[in-house]
């Protein structure tokens, strides 16, 4: 069924299961991904910080937020695989969105506090 662009009504709930599915998938491996890059820390910091060595901090910083990145890339290639053939492109256009937001807010808050 093909739907305009300016009509409203997107509920299509097995879609939303699978956008936010994929969500929960990356959120999930950027905090695996931070849980392991602590655990295998070199040593403790003297100043409370999670990481004290100059390789961790980058790879604290840089790993979930490029994994956020291309989590959100990849549903914004769902958006338009879902709009090519007239499906409910929407949500799979906020899953992208609220990926690369998420992305975003991760790199300037742990560059923030990674620069101590």
């Amino acid at each position: 069924m093909y739907r305009r662009d300016t009509e409203k009504s997107w509920h299509d709930p097995r879609a939303y299961r699978r956008a936010a599915g994929y969500v929960a998938v990356i959120v999930l491996a950027c905090a695996a991904a931070v849980a392991v890059i602590v655990a295998t820390a070199q040593r403790p910091c003297a100043d409370g910080a999670w990481v004290c060595e100059t390789r961790d901090r980058y790879l604290l910083i840089f790993l979930p937020a490029g994994l956020l990145l291309l989590g959100g890339f990849g549903a914004l290639g769902w958006t338009y695989r879902a709009w090519r053939t007239g499906g409910t492109w929407p949500i799979w256009q906020g899953a992208g969105w609220f990926l690369l937001t998420v992305a975003l807010a991760y790199g300037a808050i742990a560059g923030g506090l990674s620069g101590r």
